[in-house]
């Protein structure tokens, strides 16, 4: 009798390790989050959400030039100020309200950075969660890019090639995926680190919407019949 699928529905496991070297081999290493500081990397884990790392620069560029990436003078900023000042990145009263609530929690629960970095990740997490807007891969990218914890960030281009591998259900949940590609991996900040990156490359060079397999690193771990739907 076979035994049932998990409730991931992948049939084999992602040789996590390997697809890495595969990538890196590939690509070398992608240097990336960018971001000047800890509360740079912070709102842009906030700005992209929903857009292009391009106009969270923009946006990002304006912030500084109007001397507002510090927590008290982002903080301190009138929300319809804050709203013009990131409008590049898209959807721009949304994410002043998410920014306002996340310095919110910051400087009312902890009163600066280094007291909320202190949290264990668990509780970090938590703490990030619970304020309005922030969901877990933007939790888990400041977890990862600000506080140096070994959080993996899931996104729609690890979705992506994890499901047409055949790795992946369609419906599988974050905390699923995550831990469908991370559980084959050491807990290390720095290889998270890389790994993410070079999925966010793969999905925008390879795994399109419309795959480009050909040249692909993965392409050897394609299912029979190609890449699925």
């Amino acid at each position: 009798m076979k035994k049932a699928a998990g409730r991931t529905g992948t049939r084999r496991r992602a040789p996590a390790k390997k697809l890495y070297r595969a990538l890196f081999n590939a690509w070398g290493p992608q240097r990336w989050w960018p971001g000047r500081t800890r509360l740079e990397v912070i709102v842009g884990a906030v700005l992209t959400q929903n857009t292009a790392w391009g106009n969270v620069e923009k946006a990002i560029g304006r912030l500084r030039r109007a001397d507002a990436l510090s927590l008290p003078r982002l903080h301190a900023l009138p929300l319809r100020q804050l709203e013009g000042l990131i409008r590049p990145a898209g959807y721009f009263r949304v994410k002043a309200r998410r920014l306002r609530a996340l310095t919110t929690m910051i400087v009312d629960r902890h009163g600066a950075l280094p007291a909320l970095f202190r949290l264990s990740t668990p509780d970090l997490r938590d703490e990030l969660l619970r304020v309005n807007g922030v969901g877990p891969e933007t939790a888990d990218s400041i977890l990862l890019y600000a506080a140096g914890r070994p959080a993996f960030v899931v996104d729609a281009y690890t979705r992506r090639f994890m499901t047409r591998h055949g790795w992946l259900a369609p419906k599988a949940t974050y905390d699923e995926t995550a831990r469908a590609l991370a559980g084959g991996l050491p807990r290390n900040v720095r290889l998270y680190n890389e790994f993410h990156a070079l999925i966010v490359r793969l999905g925008k060079d390879c795994c399109r919407p419309r795959p480009l397999c050909g040249g692909c690193p993965l392409a050897p771990w394609l299912p029979r019949g190609g890449p699925r739907p």
